[in-house]
């Protein structure tokens, strides 16, 4: 039985139950809210694993309470799926950019959805990865999961963490996007390759001037973590 818990957070109870009774399936335990009010309480007081989040909700929506939970330092590394029946290219990656680690386009099957939760929810320090690692000053504690840059605590949302992470312990090497994607977010992903874009720009932001030149973009390639010129 999965310890796991899961926030369903949509204003159509019919998405709700479809999504529970899936989920309930694959032995998750879950909540769930009908408006981003309650689902931020829910959020304080449940700590849930992970949350499923409507796009479109009458008051707050989803992606502003994405965006609220991601400035909370208390909240901020929680997983969130954003649902959206919007399924142009700019929506996903402003819902990326808002702080989801993936979305998933209405209408959907309930097969995706567990496949996708359960992608996310894995992301977790890799196994054999338990040495902190220290480039520059920057560091990167797996057993706490911190970072820090000269002993002051970075904010770090849990996909940049992995990436970072993939990077500080696989330096001077150039990746693809694609090869970003099968080591950090998992090969069973439904994620496009722009999606390691939108991540890398939030974790240069996180970097800060003194570290985000260690994230390199390699012409033609891809990326690569270095602590040369």
């Amino acid at each position: 039985m999965s310890t796991k818990t899961v926030l369903i957070v949509d204003d159509e109870a019919s998405i709700r139950e479809m999504i529970a009774i899936a989920l309930e399936m694959a032995d998750y335990r879950v909540l769930e809210a009908d408006n981003a009010q309650t689902a931020h309480a829910m959020v304080v007081d449940h700590q849930p694993d992970l949350l499923v989040l409507d796009w479109m909700m009458p008051g707050t929506s989803g992606i502003e309470l994405a965006r609220r939970l991601k400035r909370d330092e208390t909240t901020a590394e929680l997983p969130i799926i954003l649902l959206t029946a919007k399924g142009e290219e700019d929506h996903k990656i402003q819902g990326l950019e808002a702080g989801a680690d993936d979305y998933i386009t209405k209408p959907f099957s309930p097969r995706e959805l567990v496949a996708r939760l359960k992608a996310v929810l894995r992301r977790a320090t890799p196994k054999g990865v338990e040495q902190a690692v220290e480039v520059e000053g920057l560091l990167l504690d797996p057993a706490s999961h911190r970072v820090s840059t000269h002993g002051s605590p970075l904010e770090i949302g849990p996909t940049e963490y992995r990436l970072l992470q993939f990077f500080m312990t696989h330096q001077e090497r150039a990746y693809t996007r694609s090869q970003l994607l099968d080591q950090v977010w998992g090969g069973n992903v439904y994620v496009e390759e722009r999606t390691v874009d939108v991540h890398i720009r939030r974790l240069r932001k996180a970097l800060g001037e003194a570290h985000q030149h260690l994230i390199q973009t390699v012409r033609g390639t891809g990326y690569r973590f270095s602590a040369k010129g």
